[in-house]
C-alpha cells in the first residue's frame, strides 16, 4: 500500500535491543506493528481505523498499551534522541528528552470571559 510509513531496516535495528523479548507463541512482526503505531498516532486515528497493512488494530492496541505500561517506549524515544554514535561522557548527567506536542483547539468566541462587546470598546 502507498502512502504507509513503514521504519527502515536501519531503524528497526537500532531500536531492537528494548524490544521484550518473545514468550512462547511467536508475535507479529515487530517492523510492522511499531510502524502501525507510529502510522496511528502521527494521523489521530482511531485504532480501529488503522490500514489493514500493519495487521490487526487490536494487536497494535496491545502492543501499544503493554510497551508504555513498561517504558519500553521511553527507552526508544532515548535512544533515538541521541546522535548516532555519540557515547555521554564519563560522569556526564543523562539527557533528557523533550518533546512538543502540536496540538491546539479553537476557543469559541463566547469562551471568553469578557463581557460582550468588551473587545471593541477600546
Amino acid at each position: 500500500m502507498e502512502g504507509l510509513f513503514w521504519l527502515s531496516e536501519e531503524q528497526l535495528e537500532r531500536i531492537k535491543p528494548f524490544f521484550p523479548k518473545s514468550r512462547g507463541v511467536s508475535r507479529v512482526e515487530d517492523r510492522k506493528v511499531l510502524s502501525g503505531i507510529i502510522y496511528v498516532q502521527r494521523h489521530g486515528l482511531r485504532w480501529v481505523d488503522a490500514p489493514a497493512a500493519y495487521g490487526l488494530y487490536k494487536t497494535l492496541y496491545n502492543r501499544c498499551r503493554r510497551w508504555s505500561e513498561k517504558g519500553i517506549f521511553q527507552l526508544i524515544f532515548s535512544e533515538l534522541s541521541r546522535s548516532a554514535g555519540t557515547e555521554p561522557a564519563a560522569g556526564a548527567e543523562p539527557e533528557k528528552v523533550l518533546m512538543v506536542d502540536a496540538t491546539y483547539v479553537k476557543a469559541h468566541p463566547t469562551a471568553c470571559s469578557l463581557k460582550k462587546g468588551a473587545l471593541h470598546r477600546a
